[in-house]
């Protein structure tokens, strides 16, 4: 299963007139607008916004991590009104390779999508071979999405203690080796990782030069994980998660689920342990 299409591929398929949709998904955890009117200054033609707080989460409550997963209804109605159903072509960007259209892609995957890739270095590349972009905003007739949901991605907060406990699976924690080890936590109340995740970096899944490590690359990287275990990714909030699923899959694994909720919503469990330092 091929995940990413080059910027020349997508120029291509666009001159042809292929039958494809482009979602913008660029973002900025810090400055939550900043995306949508990047997005209203310049983007690909063609292409139409998804705003990760709004269209690829739900509101965040009590429980559930501070992204959780949207409203299925509600996401198959927002992709329809954007001219999308099962059957159409769907290219995601971001500024560069970033969390956000990994976001995007694995929400698609769960929605059970199958044309879905992500543009190899984003808006950046795009721009950095002197393509054109636009501020025109597009409008496609409205399609109906008929969602067919992939529940066995998703592992919830029960499941992961329980199987983490019973060594029935392996837990990944995506963020910074700094966040992980507890040594820093910029955006929750307490710091460390949930008791017996493994850390692998989110972004050790890119080369130096920033672009998706191929496949053999990928499987050296996990090369200490058995391929018949089941792994689940996690994050701060299931975002950062997603290029790591996205990787394993590319290295081969099959039995890869993502912990929405992640740290973020383990910690919202008062009697959840903590835990900091090294494994």
């Amino acid at each position: 299963m091929a995940f990413t299409v080059t910027a020349e591929e997508l120029k291509n398929e666009l001159e042809q007139g292929t039958n494809v949709v482009i979602i913008d998904v660029r973002f900025d955890l810090q400055e939550p607008e900043a995306g949508r009117r990047w997005y209203k200054e310049e983007h690909l033609p063609g292409a139409v916004y998804l705003d990760l707080n709004k269209d690829l989460s739900s509101k965040p409550v009590k429980h559930g991590g501070n992204h959780p997963l949207p409203d299925e209804g509600r996401f198959a109605k927002r992709l329809g009104d954007l001219g999308i159903d099962r059957e159409t072509k769907v290219i995601i960007y971001d500024q560069e390779n970033d969390m956000y259209a990994s976001r995007c892609w694995w929400l698609l995957y769960y929605m059970g999508h199958e044309e879905m890739y992500i543009l190899e270095g984003g808006f950046s590349r795009w721009k950095e071979l002197g393509y054109e972009t636009t501020e025109q905003v597009p409008h496609y007739p409205q399609k109906q999405y008929n969602a067919s949901v992939r529940p066995e991605l998703v592992a919830t907060m029960e499941e992961v203690k329980e199987k983490i406990r019973n060594k029935r699976a392996i837990l990944i924690d995506s963020r910074s080796k700094e966040r992980y080890l507890g040594l820093e936590e910029p955006l929750y109340e307490k710091a460390g990782h949930i008791p017996g995740a493994k850390h692998y970096f989110w972004k050790d899944v890119f080369t130096e030069g920033g672009k998706w490590k191929d496949p053999s690359e990928l499987e050296k990287h996990f090369q200490t994980l058995p391929k018949g275990e089941e792994i689940i990714v996690s994050c701060g909030s299931g975002v950062s998660a997603c290029p790591n699923f996205i990787a394993l899959k590319l290295a081969g694994y099959e039995k890869v689920k993502l912990y929405p909720g992640s740290f973020s919503d383990w910690i919202s469990y008062e009697e959840n342990e903590v835990a900091t330092g090294e494994e």
